[in-house]
């Protein structure tokens, strides 16, 4: 499972015209799910990203987590964070889950992060056309991926 979180002053994500999910600061997490995922990957990448402090605390150090600032959260399901680009131009996206097997582990995920922050997380509509727009704080831009927990 892979992310790329990003923290935000704000974001939003919308279908055809019509936003379905937006929050002011907090993180917008862009997750992909890869063929082999299970729930030990949403649990372990859920709480990663519910405790990982990445926003500033008083002095100015990352050092609170989007929780302690009462920040927001949108997940936006993203097959293409497992392309690979190692032959030719056009990526391959072999390593993705098929929708069967990604949808309900995009589900558990952001349930898990409900349940780890306590807090309702926004949702972009899975498999559809999707804008996301955000304005990115820091700019504070991490990926992880649940296959390298070193």
């Amino acid at each position: 499972m892979r992310a790329v979180i990003q923290r935000v002053r704000e974001a939003a994500v919308s279908v055809e015209g019509r936003t379905v999910a937006e929050i002011g600061p907090g993180l917008l997490v862009l997750l992909g799910v890869e063929e082999g995922d299970g729930m030990d990957d949403v649990s372990w990448s859920a709480g990663k990203i519910a405790k990982m402090r990445i926003f500033p605390d008083e002095e100015g150090k990352m050092n609170l987590s989007v929780a302690e600032v009462a920040g927001g959260i949108m997940v936006v399901s993203q097959f293409t964070l497992h392309a690979s680009t190692k032959k030719g131009n056009r990526p391959s996206f072999l390593r993705a889950a098929a929708p069967a097997v990604s949808e309900p582990l995009y589900s558990e995920f952001c349930a898990a992060l409900e349940g780890e922050t306590g807090q309702a997380v926004g949702r972009g509509i899975f498999g559809a056309e999707m804008h996301v727009a955000l304005v990115n704080d820091g700019p504070v831009t991490i990926l992880m991926d649940s296959r390298r927990r070193e």
